[in-house]
């Protein structure tokens, strides 16, 4: 028959039984290895997620970029573009003009050869129309070829014709000794040879 204390009071664990208790509560087993914790396995996935945003940012970035590239060469050429159109529009009218400019001068050179006294009304209106035109198309890039006794230039003169030069060993080579038509640059582009006559 067991006495009071042995029945109310268990008898203490034995050898090495506490231990076990306490690793059986935390779940861990005495002989497992150290498994990774929630937290460490968490940190991994950000630093996955974080590398794969980084590379998604760089290649977002480097698009951006190239498109950037490619607006700015597309404002450039279409700049280019619109330039060189409205040169082209501005050369086609100043040729357009260039008869009108050929027939005020026709007409000053009549005034000028006429026995006239005093110029009329209407020569002095001709004059002034003409000098205006031409000041204004100057401002704008247009320059006349038109002088008198330069030496002669294929690239900016038209020879229709042609005198024997008298003293040649004295003026050597082919000089400008009239000018018959009035020739023209645009903006330094020749666009109409000077008709003229040539001696030597």
């Amino acid at each position: 028959m067991t006495s009071p204390s042995e029945r109310d009071f268990p008898a203490p664990p034995t050898e090495g039984g506490a231990e076990a208790v306490d690793e059986h509560a935390n779940g861990h087993s005495p002989d497992s290895g150290e498994a990774p914790s929630q937290v460490e396995v968490a940190a991994e996935e950000i630093l996955t997620d974080v590398a794969a945003l980084s590379a998604e940012r760089d290649e977002y970035l480097a698009a951006l970029q190239r498109a950037q590239a490619d607006f700015a060469n597309y404002r450039k050429r279409v700049q280019r573009q619109q330039e060189e159109q409205g040169t082209r529009a501005a050369l086609d009218l100043v040729a357009k003009i260039l008869p009108v400019l050929d027939t005020l001068d026709l007409a000053v050179a009549h005034l000028d050869s006429s026995d006239e006294a005093e110029p009329s009304t209407v020569a002095a209106a001709l004059r002034q129309a003409r000098s205006q035109l031409i000041d204004i198309l100057s401002r704008e890039g247009l320059e006349r070829v038109d002088e008198v006794g330069v030496p002669f230039d294929p690239s900016v003169h038209d020879a229709v014709a042609h005198a024997p030069n008298d003293d040649e060993e004295d003026n050597p080579g082919s000089k400008i000794e009239e000018v018959m038509r009035s020739g023209y640059r645009w903006r330094g582009q020749m666009l109409r040879a000077a008709m003229v006559r040539v001696r030597g």
